[in-house]
This record gives structure tokens, sequence and C-alpha cells, in this order.
């Protein structure tokens, strides 16, 4: 199987909190994220746009990842863009 390679975009990111004895901390984020296309959409007449080269080759794509390393909180914004690779794992 060839690698694949998708461009997705931040849609948001949520915290989770847990609280304990009055003092909040944070415990994870999850990131969800979604293929990325042009602001105003796929057009036949401008499809040099990279985003529109990947919404027209993956149009839908979902991705939601939590992260529970500290070091990465606040890492991720939304409106953030991304590329994921894809290569199967033996």
């Amino acid at each position: 199987m060839p690698e694949m390679r998708a461009k997705l975009q931040v849609s948001f990111v949520q915290e989770h909190f847990s609280e304990l004895d009055g003092v909040k901390t944070k415990y994870s984020e999850t990131v969800v994220m979604h293929a990325v296309c042009r602001t105003n959409g796929y057009s036949d007449t401008n499809g040099d746009d990279e985003d529109n080269t990947y919404a027209k080759y993956s149009p839908q794509a979902d991705f939601r990842i939590t992260v529970a390393n500290p070091a990465l909180f606040g890492q991720f914004k939304t409106g953030d863009k991304y590329y994921a690779d894809f290569t199967r794992a033996e």
C-alpha cells in the first residue's frame, strides 16, 4: 500500500480538568481536526490552491487526539494546519 498524506486543520481544543481538595489540575486536552479546504469551498476554476488539492482528493476526514503529556498542552491552536502521514505498520 502506498503512503498517504492528509492535511488537517484544528477545529477546536477541549481542556479536561480534575479537582481534588479545591485544586484544579489539567490532565488532558482533546484536539479535534478536520480535512482542509479553501474557506470559500472548492472551485474547478481555482484548483491550484494546496488546500483545494487536499479537499479534492481527500474531501472528508475527522481526526481526534487526546493529549495527556503536559509538555504538549497548549501546543495545538484552533486554526493551525498539520500534515498527517499514514504508513502501514507491521
